[in-house]
């Protein structure tokens, strides 16, 4: 087969790059794939209207790169308008408060938290925390809740 067959039927090229992105989108839900899908519309048009392959190339690459710096991040915050602001999972428990339940030896040991959670804890820069005190979660790290004393913490 000479180049000239792949260049006459460049469009089936063109066709089928389009649906495979429209399949990927259909999975990642990014936009990105959409993008380049259109952007294979552009190679697709390109190559009806009997430009050089390198030509197509190029319309289609430009189209993309185009369409995914300008179109595809409002598109993204139109979708994400109506998400819940609210943090879950561990982000929520960073800023929330607790209290020691045995005192810190090392400065390790364990807080109850305000939402009824128990956890192991370690306090920054080691201080000595004694049963009762309040304190304040600044991170989580593994499964371990990093805390600190509240007064210490300016709100």
């Amino acid at each position: 087969m000479d180049v000239s067959f792949f260049i006459e039927f460049a469009w089936v090229l063109w066709v089928a790059l389009i649906l495979i992105f429209i399949v990927i989108e259909a999975f990642t839900l990014d936009f990105t794939f959409l993008m380049l899908a259109l952007g294979s519309v552009g190679g697709l048009v390109a190559s009806l209207v009997a430009a050089p392959f390198w030509a197509q190339l190029i319309i289609a690459a430009a189209l993309a790169i185009l369409l995914i710096f300008a179109l595809r991040p409002p598109l993204l915050r139109k979708l994400r308008r109506g998400e819940d602001p609210t943090p879950t999972n561990l982000d929520a428990l960073s800023g929330m408060r607790g209290t020691v339940q045995k005192d810190f030896v090392d400065g390790a040991g364990h807080v109850k938290l305000s939402n009824g959670e128990t956890w192991t804890a370690r306090s920054v820069g080691g201080v000595a925390l004694d049963e009762g005190h309040k304190v304040v979660v600044t991170a989580i790290e593994g499964a371990t809740a990093v805390v600190e004393p509240e007064e210490r913490i300016i709100l």
